[in-house]
């Protein structure tokens, strides 16, 4: 397998943080008008890039309360620029619906996109290491287009089979009534290494690019089970020069997202 060429993300100003920006921002093209939920640095940052290009309907929360109207990612309190209250019942209402795409983080996913964050090891009642717990991964899973992203892939985060199932993949999901999972779709997993989706016959994860500068070798190996690889693997693409401009300027001039995923020695 080998991966098509592109310029390197080392090359000139564009870093492997801005090609993972812009993957993830490209999770939520055609989405619309609906509320984006990404959670996490790089998740936060490809939203608003998303929403300050080609999908400027997004509805953006601010992680607490209220809907916010800013490009930048991280602005202080005293520059947040309000669009509505969004308080946490409201929420559900919106959930429900399914008029929402959420990005969570996954310290465990397995080939058919189920996730956790509840525990490692042990038992399900007795981890060996407590996570964050269940959270509201079900339900997103169920109601919402779910994507994932995945600051340093390895064998331990993209696991054959995960301890304990808190955000539910395909193979569950078809044992559910088709009423309760009409709004199931597991849409991208974005890491630091490269895109992945389930585009195939039985929804098991496919490689759909490399980074600038990583191998289809490189993936396979931090990746404790067979994915499915095209013939041709294509490079993740880099930004555009207005969407570089956008994250320096705009979006992230703090340049967090760099101390996320720094790029390779």
């Amino acid at each position: 397998m080998s991966a098509t060429s592109s310029t390197s993300a080392t090359d000139g100003l564009i870093s492997r943080a801005d090609v993972c920006a812009v993957a993830v921002a490209d999770c939520f093209r055609g989405d619309g008008e609906i509320l984006a939920n990404p959670i996490g640095i790089i998740p936060m940052i490809g939203g608003r890039l998303a929403r300050a290009t080609w999908e400027p309907d997004l509805m953006m929360t601010d992680g607490e309360a209220a809907l916010i109207a800013n490009d930048e990612a991280i602005p202080a309190i005293g520059d947040r620029r309000y669009e509505t209250y969004n308080p946490y019942r409201r929420m559900f209402d919106i959930v429900w619906s399914g008029r929402r795409h959420v990005m969570m983080g996954a310290t465990q996913v397995d080939r058919y996109g189920n996730q956790n964050i509840a525990g490692i090891g042990g038992t399900p009642d007795r981890p060996r290491t407590q996570l964050l717990g269940f959270r509201g991964a079900p339900g997103n899973t169920i109601h919402n287009t779910t994507s994932y992203w995945v600051p340093a892939q390895s064998t331990k985060v993209f696991v054959d089979v995960v301890d304990i199932v808190t955000g539910i993949g395909y193979k569950r999901a078809g044992h559910i009534d088709p009423v309760s999972a009409a709004h199931h779709e597991i849409r991208r997993v974005v890491s630091n290494l490269g895109v992945f989706d389930f585009e195939t016959h039985d929804h098991r994860m496919r490689l759909r690019s490399v980074h600038p500068g990583v191998t289809v070798d490189e993936v396979v190996a931090a990746t404790g089970f067979d994915l499915v690889l095209p013939e041709d693997v294509p490079t993740s693409r880099p930004p555009t020069p207005d969407e570089l401009r956008l994250l320096d300027e705009v979006i992230d001039p703090q340049a967090t997202r760099k101390r996320e995923v720094p790029d390779p020695a």
